[in-house]
């Protein structure tokens, strides 16, 4: 997508990411806040944004600068009045604290860990594709909208029969209304059902531990100058809610975007049709051209100036790495998708970067993989519907709920 730029707009740049232009996806108002304003205020919600890889990634590593602690969304960190109430979570904390958190939590994502895991996601993901019409089905609503939420409520140990639920849950927080920072009523409900039942969850494995992840976060410790902490039932919950919504959203909108990058270039596709071991990088190319994640929320823990122009202590800012991702200063002809494109130390910035590096980054990846390999073997030629494809209004995230496809070869 906007693989052609388009005429000069003499208006004034304007970025909001509660707009339909930011819904579906903002890579031409982007480009503009690289070249005319690299730092952008906006004064309907008071937040400033970076946008350029070289200002973005330190920015990312800078957690002494930019601070997570306030929360992880604008409504958080602006404590606006229906802001959700969540349990602190590893990605609203900051150093000391976070360190901490994620040497409790990191045992679960150990290589070995992830490795493990690798035929029970299999499974999940062919169960969907075998339930799939291959001459005519929906990407995002038959198949990738459903195996990662089967893949992390089985790893947290939800029961069967609640899976859908949490899965239908997660959609309604997650989307927003053009023009409204606020989470509707319908999402606020769904929070606070999802924390109440993830609680729930996290008592009944203290009396009845299974082989879960929610049993081994209970059971972990470490010891610290001779003290043993352990997490408490509060902060299972917030990191099992963090991880349900974190671990099927991410995949889900990376499958459902990279079927829509290879018929904008299929050229792409067929080149990953006759050498399959180019999945794993064309996983990191598709990472780069439409990241499910397209900005981090930090506040300024003192003035810092870019381009003469100086945050204020105190300033929420947004951290674009969706643009970054596309900045043509860091990346030769940066919105065509080119799974052969070379890849630079520490570019990819679609999982953090820095402490706040994803926890379940190879999680996704092995999702991802494993996916492409069955929508190869499924669609080895295929066009889409467009009239049909939908784009999510979701907070933060950028993809699309329907991408109707029809095999044609």
């Amino acid at each position: 997508m906007n693989a052609t730029r388009p005429e000069v707009d003499s208006r004034p740049v304007e970025f909001d990411p509660f707009s339909q232009d930011f819904f579906d996806g903002a890579y031409d108002t982007y480009r503009r806040l690289r070249t005319e304003a690299p730092i952008y205020y906006n004064k309907k919600w008071d937040f400033w944004a970076l946008t350029r890889y070289d200002d973005v990634a330190p920015a990312t590593k800078d957690h002494e600068t930019f601070s997570s602690a306030k929360g992880a969304t604008l409504d958080m960190v602006k404590a606006h009045d229906d802001a959700i109430p969540v349990p602190k979570v590893i990605t609203s904390m900051d150093p000391p604290e976070h360190q901490k958190m994620r040497r409790l939590v990191s045992n679960v994502f150990t290589p070995r860990a992830i490795a493990a895991l690798e035929d029970m996601v299999a499974e999940k993901i062919y169960e969907r594709i075998e339930a799939c019409n291959p001459e005519r089905f929906d990407v995002v609503a038959d198949f990738s909208a459903l195996f990662p939420n089967e893949v992390i409520t089985t790893m947290l140990g939800v029961p069967k029969e609640d899976r859908d639920q949490i899965r239908r849950w997660l959609d309604l927080l997650l989307e927003r209304r053009p023009g409204e920072i606020a989470v509707p009523k319908e999402g606020y409900e769904a929070s606070m059902k999802t924390g109440l039942y993830y609680y729930d969850l996290v008592q009944r494995r203290r009396t009845q531990p299974r082989d879960d992840m929610i049993s081994r976060l209970i059971e972990t410790e470490i010891e610290r100058d001779g003290v043993v902490e352990k997490l408490t039932d509060v902060d299972i919950t917030g990191f099992a809610t963090m991880l349900g919504g974190a671990g099927a959203e991410t995949v889900t909108k990376l499958v459902g975007n990279a079927i829509v990058a290879f018929a904008d270039f299929p050229d792409q596709w067929r080149r990953l049709r006759e050498d399959r071991s180019k999945i794993p990088a064309a996983v990191e190319e598709l990472l780069r051209y439409e990241a499910p994640s397209q900005y981090q929320i930090r506040t300024a823990t003192r003035d810092v100036t870019y381009y003469g122009t100086t945050i204020p202590q105190g300033a929420a800012v947004l951290l674009v790495t969706g643009s970054a991702l596309r900045d043509e200063r860091k990346f030769d002809d940066p919105d065509r998708l080119n799974i052969d494109r070379e890849r630079k130390m520490g570019f990819n910035l679609a999982f953090g970067y820095g402490v706040h590096s994803c926890l379940g980054a190879a999680l996704a990846r092995m999702e991802a993989r494993i996916a492409l390999d069955a929508l190869l073997d499924l669609i080895p030629e295929y066009g889409i519907d467009r009239s049909g494809l939908r784009r999510v209004a979701m907070s933060n995230v950028c993809g699309f709920s329907n991408v109707p496809v029809r095999r044609t070869g």
